[in-house]
């Protein structure tokens, strides 16, 4: 399978209706040819890597707005050296109009390199909404966490969707991408018997290699069976081919029901494929939706 040639059925719309993308600092140029593909007003997060400066991911944000997206630039707790520099780049995002909405998360390193340890700890600090921030995403993990066990993780959820009421910020979760459309029904299910009502954005891979796909799934921990693979579209024997995700879909299509699952929405992660993944979702959207 070839990601230039999605081969869609009929998916539910509301899935397909106010999708998110990914990008990286370095991606401006991509966001900005691309631009004619995406949707005005979709939502473009903004990764916070150790490898950016923050005048990079500024100068992300600020481009996905002026291209009439909406930014969500990504805050890595445990990146964040000093409550200073927390409250420069939120002053900063503010200063270009794009702090209405963020996503928090703990972040790659293994030990904070400031007073921040972990996503909680910026939503209860108060400053997200002293300087303008209305929305938080959080993170959540279908598939588990490869350092982190289940039950921490569902009391770091519970957690987080009641900080986030108290403060009086709306919210969504994130979900980590996976391959097992089944998985992450079930674990939205489980979410909504938790009494979490946040709207869930499903994490799926953007049209990429094999190999390429692969490798993120075993640095995230992300479950990939040989039966959970040949189901997705992976050729295991095959990793110089390429896999995008439309059987994915279709099937979370198939199981998805709304009384059940509540809002869900679909976030794209990009692997540093903006291009070939807005292209992608616009031809799937197409197809899907004639």
């Amino acid at each position: 399978m070839t990601f230039g040639s999605p081969t869609p059925a009929a998916v539910n719309a509301p899935l397909l209706d106010d999708f998110s993308l990914e990008m990286t600092g370095k991606d401006i140029r991509a966001l900005e040819e691309s631009a004619a593909t995406i949707p005005p007003g979709t939502r473009v997060n903004v990764t916070f890597l150790g490898t950016e400066t923050p005048a990079v991911r500024l100068a992300a944000a600020r481009t996905a707005r002026s291209l009439g997206f909406v930014p969500v630039p990504h805050i890595s707790a445990r990146r964040l050296g000093s409550r200073r520099e927390f409250e420069e780049f939120l002053a900063a995002l503010r200063a270009d109009g794009a702090c209405d909405d963020v996503f928090v998360v703990g972040g790659d390193p293994a030990s904070p390199r400031g007073p921040y340890p972990d996503a909680l700890s910026l939503i209860g600090s108060g400053l997200l909404e002293r300087y303008g921030v209305r929305r938080a995403g959080v993170s959540g993990y279908p598939e588990g966490h490869p350092a982190i066990p289940g039950p921490v993780l569902w009391s770091a959820l519970r957690d987080k969707d009641r900080a986030l009421a108290a403060r009086g910020l709306d919210g969504d979760v994130i979900t980590q991408f996976g391959f097992d459309a089944h998985a992450v029904l079930t674990w939205i299910a489980e979410v909504r018997g938790r009494g979490i009502t946040l709207p869930v954005r499903v994490g799926v891979p953007g049209p990429a290699g094999v190999r390429r796909l692969m490798s993120y799934a075993a640095r995230f921990g992300v479950g990939t069976s040989t039966s959970i693979a040949k189901k997705y579209g992976l050729s295991l024997t095959n990793l110089m081919g390429t896999a995008g995700p439309d059987r994915f879909l279709r099937a979370l299509a198939d199981g998805y029901q709304p009384e059940l699952h509540g809002e869900v929405k679909i976030h794209f992660y990009t692997f540093g494929g903006l291009g070939a993944t807005s292209r992608w979702v616009a031809a799937f959207r197409k197809e899907s939706l004639a």
